[in-house]
């Protein structure tokens, strides 16, 4: 039997709206302002989530409030959300809570956060996380360090070696997976030096050593993005031996 009507072979999916048309819109800035300090820790958390998406400065006081609220949950809620709005006056507040929250979930969004704001404070309190706290901490400690010290000369001498410590120390693979990432971030930033030739040498060592395939492929991609002749070459040998 031959189709000759076309209305018969669409289909009824073709008649829905677009996708875009039916995605909730997104939170009410200032209805969210409003239950940051709700007295229902279930809307003071709803708020706090929402502006993790939204960028506002009139919620930071809000949020630093928050960052010490009994509720765990509102607690990483505001982390995260000053993460995704920094400002200097979040920094002091969110080292100490770092120190004294004792809740591994919010310390992750306070590194995350920390990470975010840039300020070079942040690296000891930082260190002191990655060499010390659970894995989830330990691994966005290192993505965080790497983030504030790129940008100082300093900061870098002083993060690269507790990063390659953890990269070769570690006992969980994604910490040494974000480890090898950060040493690459980093060592990108340096001159031809020692500190430059430590970076790379721990990087190919993963690369080499490393039990778990994961923490070889992220020292590779590391050592590709900074480009450094020697490693380059190094790599290439390797795959032509079939070592890597």
């Amino acid at each position: 039997m031959t189709l000759n009507n076309q209305d018969k072979i669409d289909s009824p999916l073709d008649q829905l709206e677009a996708i875009e048309s039916l995605a909730p819109p997104p939170p009410d800035p200032e209805m969210m302002l409003t239950l940051l300090s709700s007295s229902n820790k279930k809307e003071r958390m709803l708020a706090a989530r929402a502006f993790c998406d939204l960028s506002e400065e009139r919620a930071i006081p809000y949020l630093l409030d928050l960052i010490q609220d009994v509720c765990p949950l509102v607690r990483v809620s505001a982390a995260y959300a000053l993460g995704r709005n920094p400002h200097p006056d979040a920094v002091p507040i969110l080292i100490d809570t770092l120190a004294q929250d004792w809740n591994g979930y919010v310390r992750k969004g306070i590194v995350w956060a920390l990470g975010n704001c840039g300020d070079r404070t942040s690296v000891a309190p930082l260190i002191h996380a990655l060499k010390n706290d659970i894995s989830a901490v330990r691994l966005w400690s290192a993505s965080s360090l790497a983030n504030i010290a790129k940008v100082h000369y300093d900061e870098i001498i002083i993060s690269l070696p507790p990063l390659i410590e953890a990269l070769r120390g570690d006992l969980v693979p994604a910490v040494r997976s974000n480890s090898a990432w950060a040493i690459g971030q980093l060592a990108r930033e340096l001159p031809s030096n020692v500190v430059y030739a430590t970076a790379i040498d721990a990087l190919i060592e993963a690369l080499v050593e490393d039990p778990d395939f994961g923490v070889k492929e992220d020292a590779k991609a590391a050592l590709l993005k900074v480009g450094d002749a020697h490693a380059l070459q190094m790599i290439e040998d390797l795959e032509l031996e079939g070592l890597i």
